[in-house]
């Protein structure tokens, strides 16, 4: 395993920890706001990623995770929600069968690693999503972008750039933040809120 995989349940927790912070920040008003993921409002894409952690946490636990991926995990309190999500999915990935644990996600099954750094994109990306959606953006953890980044670069990544994944990567201009490089490197396009 490659030294950037050796860290990765740590980087995870990171990614948990921005987006808890990004989430808590998040108001009743914002929740039909457009984020950067198209066709999706900050609710759903809120949504989406508390239904993905539980189902991670229970595919590396062998438990039923209570619902399919986009049935209503928020309910009347997205806020709760997540972190209940994320006190399940923290201690999923810290078992120490985490990584040696075969991964059934919608695409097929994948190796534990490679299961923790696609987790580690969804949770990572989405918060950054968030933040930009929600004018957080001054929370995102640029370290932790910039890092991503540089593993998805290393790797043979045209293999996600296929519709209802990422599209193609999109120009940013020198001095972009990491975080919107990041995104822009998934084919988010940023354009619309730059203004704002």
């Amino acid at each position: 395993m490659s030294n950037q995989m050796t860290n990765v349940i740590g980087r995870i927790d990171q990614a948990i920890h921005m987006t808890a912070t990004i989430v808590k920040g998040i108001t009743d008003q914002q929740l039909t706001a457009p984020t950067p993921c198209p066709g999706w409002d900050v609710r759903t894409e809120l949504n989406h990623l508390v239904g993905g952690m539980r189902i991670f946490a229970a595919e590396l636990t062998g438990t039923d995770p209570g619902g399919e991926h986009e049935d209503d995990w928020l309910g009347p309190d997205p806020q709760n929600a997540y972190l209940g999500a994320a006190r399940l999915d923290r201690a999923a990935w810290h078992r120490e069968s985490a990584l040696k644990t075969t991964v059934r996600l919608g695409f097929g099954e994948v190796p534990g690693p490679m299961a923790a750094l696609i987790h580690l994109t969804e949770v990572l990306v989405h918060g950054v999503d968030l933040a930009i959606s929600t004018g957080q953006e001054a929370l995102v953890d640029e370290r932790a972008c910039d890092d991503l980044l540089t593993t998805m670069r290393g790797m043979d990544f045209d293999a996600f750039r296929r519709p209802g994944m990422f599209g193609p990567e999109l120009h940013q201009p020198a001095g972009t933040p990491a975080h919107r490089r990041l995104l822009a490197f998934l084919g988010r396009d940023l354009a619309p809120r730059r203004a704002k």
